[in-house]
């Protein structure tokens, strides 16, 4: 996937309740943001229609609807994304759901495969009964991620050396500056720390969407960005 400059890495997270919310923020972010998210809280309340508007536009749109299910329903999900005009949209990493993610995927859409939630840790794992801790649970899931075919990993800051290592895109959400709130997110990094990883493009959601000047948040997140490359 290409991302030939600082504001093409930067992903908004439009983590808002409606249309007019995520109107302002992209009216406001226009030109330094370079792709904008949509999950589940605004996709439930007209965001799928934005993010086709989005795209006729010609932005760069992220469906994270994180696809679970039987094989033959994540390759209708995966169709119906594309004819949104979606460029990204992602799946669990489970090898069923992948394989038929990859084999439905249209051009221009990059199935991009959640490993695990940076919201969760080894504790949170061994209560849902894994064995394994989370860097270990990452490593498995994108091996698995790329012999499936996906294009794409996310993954917390902390796995994106790994992730980088298996030739996939590594996308990293957990990003806060130094003196951002962690809110619910655990396994987090800074900008410059997480491109130093390996990871080719940055998720912000609060950061910026919460900001009382939302264009000067996101210009310091890219300017961040920049300057992690710049040392890179």
């Amino acid at each position: 996937m290409d991302f030939p400059t600082p504001e093409s890495r930067l992903i908004l997270a439009l983590d808002v309740a409606d249309s007019a919310a995520a109107e302002r923020l992209v009216r406001a972010t226009e030109g330094v943001v370079g792709v904008y998210k949509i999950g589940l809280e605004f996709a439930m309340a007209g965001g799928l229609d934005f993010a086709a508007e989005l795209a006729r536009a010609g932005h760069r749109t992220f469906l994270d609807m994180k696809l679970l299910d039987i094989a033959n329903t994540v390759a209708g999900g995966v169709r119906s994304a594309g004819a949104l005009g979606a460029t990204f949209l992602t799946v669990h990493a489970y090898p069923q759901a992948l394989r038929a993610a990859v084999a439905a995927r249209p051009d221009g859409l990059a199935i991009v495969a959640v490993t695990v939630l940076t919201s969760l840790d080894d504790a949170d794992l061994r209560e849902a009964g894994y064995a394994i801790g989370a860097a270990d649970l990452v490593a498995q899931r994108i091996a698995g991620a790329a012999a499936a075919g996906a294009d794409a990993i996310v993954c917390s800051p902390q796995e994106a050396a790994v992730a980088a290592a298996s030739g996939l895109t590594v996308i990293t959400p957990g990003i806060r500056m130094a003196d951002d709130a962690a809110g619910d997110q655990k396994r987090i990094a800074t900008p410059a720390s997480a491109i130093a990883a390996g990871a080719d493009a940055l998720v912000v959601g609060r950061p910026i969407n919460a900001a009382a000047d939302p264009r000067a948040a996101a210009e310091r997140y890219r300017d961040a960005i920049a300057d992690a490359l710049a040392s890179a």
